[in-house]
């Protein structure tokens, strides 16, 4: 019921939001536990995406800081188009085993700049449980890196 709830008003605040953006696409919208999750129908998905992905981190942002302020506690957005951030997971994947492999046969520090924060994250996650190698994220704010080192 609670779940039903916080999907209902997310639904609204995104139709609020898509329309004052001119964004005319359908989505999709549900709640978990970890997240509400949002899922555009678009014709066009690269005008939502943008550049690097920064139009859609931009809607994300957006969107959890309106629902905070709705629900009165903070939730993360993930907002799906495309399947651009299932494509970026894959991808994230084997650039965190290629990294992890890279960082064992040279034996140092190997440092993945320009990712962003959900992308450091997936990195993360997938190396989290490696016996060989441990990841962190160092730095401040655009200059944060991820570093994937032997253990």
């Amino acid at each position: 019921r609670f779940m039903a709830e916080n999907e209902k008003i997310a639904k609204k605040l995104i139709q609020e939001l898509f329309d004052s953006l001119g964004i005319k696409d359908s989505f999709d919208v549900t709640d978990s536990e970890e997240s509400i999750d949002v899922v555009i129908n678009s014709e066009d998905p690269g005008l939502i995406i943008g550049h690097h992905g920064d139009t859609l981190d931009s809607i994300q942002l957006v969107l959890s800081l309106m629902l905070a302020k709705k629900l009165g506690e903070f939730k993360r957005v993930s907002v799906e188009v495309g399947d651009y951030k299932k494509n970026r997971s894959d991808y994230l994947k084997n650039l965190a085993a290629q990294t992890k492999d890279r960082a064992l046969s040279e034996g140092q520090e190997i440092f993945l700049p320009n990712l962003k924060s959900w992308e450091r994250r997936e990195v993360h996650m997938y190396l989290s449980d490696d016996p060989d190698v441990i990841s962190e994220s160092v730095g401040e704010g655009k200059d944060r890196t991820l570093v994937v080192k032997p253990k």
